[in-house]
């Protein structure tokens, strides 16, 4: 048997460290067995899918020395690579599913489902949503069905029991089948879910093992029946422990930079972001925290995964590659800092912007440093303005910032639209709105625009630089979040109108 691993990121956003994290140990199982890895993106949320998005997915792993052998950019004889062009595929075991009579068409309205799920709140009934709660009486389905009412496909579950799923790591996992629902399979668009499609692909591309975080260990058992369901083998599961903040809760943007590309732009070495998560719960023979890919994968036994959550420590992380840096030939660091900082894609935008301002090229890093930089060392006095108190500044800075996560396609036009509609919302004056962003992004006013570094920058830096402002600036604890969040709503519905009708 060739084992053959893979990755399965979603186009939705800034490729996440957790992915790099999950593609490191499958593709090391993989090479530690001579078998091979594929990357798979799963872009069924059509909504929320981008091309850029998957553009980042495939360069930022690239720049890590993450390779795979069959994917949506090389090729290979499993494809398509993309789930978004292999729907008739999904329809035809959807269609064999309902042959069968282990799926079924759900007609019930979102309110209905509202209404049931009330319902057993009220009477205690801690299950989960089965077939035998969704069944419409025979002449309802059928006026249903007549009338072409929308409909998604759920797969039937046992109503009691324990699943027993294997885990490499973990041994024997029981899970009550009480507790799994009636699991949508093909959405009302006609787009199936992650749990129909992992399951097609991984058989269909003949995956043999499949490593992935923990938090899937709940969905096990829908995967496992479907497994049964289509009378197929299952492969071999191991559930990778999460990655966590300092303060052990899941890691999150809001606590940690999340996005492959920040660390690039950063300017860590991609050699020593990989060293640090394969040491993510894993560790070499010898203990030593220093290592390269060729040694982890040489040397890598996934037996040797620890269950415990292992914390991304930004500090450890800086020190781990201060010990990659300082290795390097006086050449080699010369070398290795101008492809980092100044590489022409890099350096070429930002020129003209730069050059009508300057008289000597020595004006050029007090103007344009922060390009250069990583996040700037502040200090709350600077974000002092004429316009705002301490709590307007942390909140018009949230709002900008959920404005900026927002963007889908990251570039100057969608970035002024956005901010300047929010202005305009909290009713600011485009220059005072703008000052606390030339602080956060630039440590100054006295700059280019801060639309245009912005937009130079890219979204992971910026948005970065953004949240380490609001937190400097005191952060927004729980309960002032909710009440914020709830203002939002009605901003964020105002721009995206205002937006919409330009």
């Amino acid at each position: 048997m060739t084992v053959r691993t893979r990755v399965a990121p979603s186009p939705t956003g800034d490729p996440h460290v957790g992915t790099a994290y999950i593609a490191l140990f499958n593709l090391a199982f993989a090479r530690q067995h001579g078998g091979q890895f594929l990357l798979r993106i799963e872009d069924t949320d059509q909504q929320r899918s981008t091309a850029d998005s998957e553009q980042a997915i495939l360069d930022s792993l690239r720049w890590l020395g993450l390779e795979w052998d069959e994917g949506p950019d090389v090729g290979g004889p499993h494809g398509p690579y993309r789930q978004s062009e292999r729907k008739d595929i999904y329809l035809e075991h959807v269609q064999m599913l309902l042959d069968s009579g282990h799926a079924f068409k759900c007609y019930r309205t979102t309110e209905e489902l509202d209404e049931l799920r009330k319902q057993k709140e009220a009477a205690e009934v801690r299950t989960a949503i089965k077939a035998s709660d969704l069944e419409l009486d025979a002449d309802e389905y059928a006026r249903r069905e007549a009338a072409g009412a929308p409909y998604v496909v759920r797969m039937k579950v046992p109503e009691e029991g324990v699943c027993v799923v294997q885990d490499m790591l973990r041994g024997d996992i029981e899970l009550d089948w009480a507790q799994v629902d009636a699991q949508i399979l093909l959405k009302s668009d006609g787009m199936p879910t992650y749990h129909l499609a992992n399951v097609v692909d991984d058989h269909l591309m003949e995956i043999t093992h499949v490593l992935r975080g923990e938090e899937w260990i709940s969905s096990a058992p829908k995967h496992k029946l479907l497994y049964q369901y289509f009378g197929w083998e299952m492969p071999k599961l191991c559930h990778m422990p999460l990655l966590r903040n300092p303060d052990k809760t899941k890691l999150s943007k809001r606590k940690n930079p999340t996005s492959i590309m920040f660390y690039e732009r950063m300017g860590f070495m991609p050699e020593a972001l990989l060293n640090y998560l394969g040491r993510m719960g894993w560790s070499m023979p010898d203990e030593r925290e220093k290592f390269a890919r060729e040694e982890m994968f040489a040397n890598f036994d996934v037996q040797r995964v620890s269950l415990g959550g292992p914390v991304f420590d930004m500090e450890k992380l800086r020190w781990l590659n201060s010990m990659w840096l300082r290795e390097l030939t006086p050449e080699q660091f010369a070398t290795r800092f101008a492809q980092w900082g100044l590489k022409p894609e890099n350096m070429l935008p930002l020129i003209p912007h730069v050059q009508p301002r300057v008289e000597v090229f020595s004006d050029v890093v007090p103007l344009a440093g922060h390009f250069l930089a990583g996040i700037p060392e502040l200090k709350a006095e600077q974000f002092e303005h004429k316009a705002y108190d301490a709590e307007s500044v942390v909140k018009t800075l949230q709002f900008g910032l959920w404005q900026l996560e927002a963007i889908r396609h990251w570039d100057k036009a969608e970035i002024e639209a956005r901010l300047f509609a929010l202005a305009g919302q909290l009713e600011l004056k485009v220059r005072d709105f703008l000052y606390p962003f030339f602080i956060a992004i630039a440590g100054t006013s006295s700059t280019i625009s801060v639309l245009d570094s912005m937009a130079l920058l890219g979204p992971d830096m910026s948005r970065s630089r953004v949240r380490s402002a609001i937190e400097l600036l005191g952060g927004v604890g729980k309960k002032k979040l909710k009440k914020m969040e709830k203002d939002y709503e009605v901003v964020a519905a105002a721009i995206q109108q205002a937006i919409s009708e330009s």
